[in-house]
């Protein structure tokens, strides 16, 4: 149980470094909220479907749509010059996604996989509701 809380806790530690290298360059830059709304939660449904892909595949159809819906909304309001700083905002997002639902579905604390799962299904309901509005 000890090198479970070790392993979160070092990816806990890896997705700060990551968020705190990568977040200057899209601050930088300014990019409206819009597109920052969109290139997060495409980078969250990415990690939702490749979850998905291995463990509910049949998920993982409806999951895939849902992102290419997102990916031609980001790219209508993505300024051409911020590219590279929107992917990084979606890769951050991703891995951010990913973490939380490797806890829920595989952590060993019942209390903490629970809180994360719960998280997880808060952050992606927010983006499926962009998709319904």
């Amino acid at each position: 149980m000890r090198g479970h809380r070790a392993y979160l806790a070092a990816a806990g530690l890896c997705l700060a470094g990551c968020l705190s290298v990568t977040a200057g360059p899209a601050e930088a830059l300014r990019l409206d909220a819009m597109t920052r709304t969109f290139a997060t939660c495409t980078g969250r449904l990415s990690a939702l479907m490749e979850h998905q892909w291995l463990l509910s595949p049949t998920e993982a159809d409806v999951t895939e749509s849902h992102r290419r819906q997102m990916i031609e909304l980001l790219q209508a309001v993505m300024p051409g010059e911020s590219a590279r700083d929107v992917l990084s905002l979606r890769i951050e997002a991703k891995v951010a996604q990913s973490v939380l639902l490797t806890r829920a579905t595989f952590n060993p604390d019942a209390f903490d996989a629970a809180r994360a799962g719960i998280t997880s299904a808060r952050l992606l309901a927010q983006c499926e509701a962009l998709l319904t509005q």
